[in-house]
């Protein structure tokens, strides 16, 4: 946390500081009256700030311009050290009554000894302001809230499916939309009624031979990879956008808010793996695999391994069942879009 004091009087000096209890108080004088001051706070940001003038950082009582080489230095210690993670900010609107009781409980353990705020600290559910107030974090208001739209407006993800091969339709008499859903609730309930969704509202073709055999139109296993990965690395701290799924006649979209780390490519996806939201991912690893969901396929026991696969799952299953390779594009710098075609054979 950063101070700044401003007086209006340049000409007029400050008689008298006093330091108590964490808390600066400065008494102005100007003829024997006090007069008032105007104190600024600056809480510790997640981001590297440039002022009109450029980068700037303090040594003693003076500032220097920052070089490149020190900027440069600056972004990697941020990133390699991982200072101040997004997900774990605390949500300063909220109070810990926001968090659901129940909710909090699921990620006990037989081995778990801590209560109380202990045990929401040591999970990443709470965090504490610069006044040393607990309030949820970005993660447990994602996974321990009922709604967490009432603190994080656009933490949830918007789902349609369009009649046609475009949001547009070409038809006046016919609704361009079959079906529409905001989906919120926790994060591992978003990804159970998204790949829901997906499953209402997709064709299916039946094959009479030996039996009747159904064909779906996309692989809910690989959509339920991808919509897995939206919600455990969109970036949360990009404001006014949600996750958007979108159904076509021919394809299903999933637009994901933020970029990809920058040691990473489009063609890298599917070998490599980063984590904007580490705290968060690790919330999802104790959540179980909904069992409910027909045609959701998968070995593993828990929203998320970490180990990788995702992608993989998602390119191979898509690809033998439409005969097209998904794919995956980069908008503007500041959205993932990951395109899966439909089965070819309905």
């Amino acid at each position: 946390m950063y101070s700044f004091f401003w007086r209006p009087w340049p000409s007029r000096t400050i008689n008298s500081v006093d330091s108590k209890d964490n808390t600066i108080r400065v008494t102005l004088w100007i003829e024997n009256v006090p007069a008032p001051v105007i104190k600024i706070d600056i809480p510790r940001s997640l981001y590297v700030h440039e002022s009109p003038n450029g980068h700037f950082h303090r040594i003693g009582s003076s500032k220097r311009k920052m070089s490149t080489d020190f900027i440069i230095r600056l972004g990697q210690q941020r990133s390699q050290t991982r200072m101040i993670r997004f997900d774990e900010q605390p949500v300063m609107a909220a109070s810990l009554e926001a968090l659901d009781q129940s909710l909090c409980d699921r990620f006990r353990t037989p081995r778990t000894r801590d209560n109380g705020l202990s045990f929401l600290e040591k999970l990443g559910l709470v965090s504490q302001d610069v006044d040393g107030v607990f309030h949820p974090s970005v993660s447990g208001m994602l996974m321990a809230c009922r709604e967490p739209r009432d603190w994080m407006p656009n933490a949830f993800i918007q789902a349609v499916a369009y009649r046609g091969t475009s949001p547009v339709s070409d038809n006046r008499r016919m609704p361009y939309q079959l079906d529409a859903r905001d989906i919120s609730g926790p994060l591992d309930e978003q990804i159970r009624e998204s790949c829901r969704f997906v499953a209402r509202n997709m064709k299916v073709a039946g094959i009479k031979k030996l039996g009747r055999r159904d064909i779906p139109q996309y692989d809910l296993t690989a959509v339920f990879e991808a919509v897995v990965n939206a919600v455990a690395h969109r970036d949360y701290s990009i404001y006014g956008v949600k996750i958007r799924l979108q159904m076509f006649a021919d394809r299903l979209e999933i637009y994901s808010p933020g970029t990809i780390p920058n040691t990473m490519s489009i063609d890298s996806l599917i070998y490599r793996q980063a984590a904007r939201n580490e705290t968060l991912t690790s919330l999802l690893a104790k959540c179980p695999v909904p069992r409910d969901i027909e045609w959701v396929n998968t070995d593993r026991h828990t929203l998320m391994d970490k180990r990788g696969e995702g992608v993989r799952i998602i390119m191979e299953n898509s690809e033998r069942l439409s005969g097209k390779t998904p794919v995956y594009r980069l908008l503007d710098d500041d959205e993932l879009l990951l395109t899966i075609f439909g089965s070819n054979r309905i």
